[in-house]
């Protein structure tokens, strides 16, 4: 088998099997035609078995994001309650220090023009903050003041704080 056949038979195995030496297509090249032209092999859209896949991880997405953003708002509502106990704290000490005693209430601080308006608790959604009353150390007659101010929110922050220890 050293003639001219056996070197087109060489020829056409290195190729692949494309064509045989005879012209006509090869096996393989009819099994490749048949798998094809299969109804079965065309992919004109997405199993159901991709769409569920697809579904499911932007399910998974967007729960976490859900959860991101709940807890990204509960911190901004503690950071605001601080910023609000500590102005108000602020003004308590700027009132004991002006007017030589201690207020009464918050609305004694609203009403001297030390606060615009008493501030929203922003976990309680209400004006609802617990005054700690105490002695009044700088006033001459002595007597009972607002010494400190805290939230009236159950629960605890991401630290286990309680909100009432703020």
């Amino acid at each position: 088998m050293f003639g001219r056949a056996a070197f087109l038979k060489r020829v056409a195995q290195a190729a692949s099997l494309r064509i045989s030496i005879a012209g006509r297509p090869s096996r393989k090249r009819k099994l490749a035609a048949c798998a094809t032209n299969s109804p079965f092999r065309k992919q004109n859209g997405f199993t159901l078995l991709e769409l569920v896949m697809v579904m499911t991880i932007i399910v998974i997405l967007a729960a976490m994001g859900v959860i991101a953003y709940q807890r990204l708002q509960l911190k901004a509502r503690e950071t605001i309650l601080k910023t609000s106990l500590k102005e108000m704290r602020k003004m308590i000490d700027q009132y004991q220090a002006d007017k030589e005693h201690l207020p009464g209430t918050l609305d004694d601080l609203v009403s001297a023009g030390y606060l615009h308006d008493i501030p929203i608790d922003p976990l309680t959604g209400e004006k609802d903050w617990a005054t700690e009353m105490g002695e009044d150390t700088v006033a001459r007659e002595g007597g009972q003041g607002l010494v400190d101010v805290h939230s009236n929110a159950a629960g605890a922050d991401g630290e286990g704080m309680a909100y009432k220890d703020y």
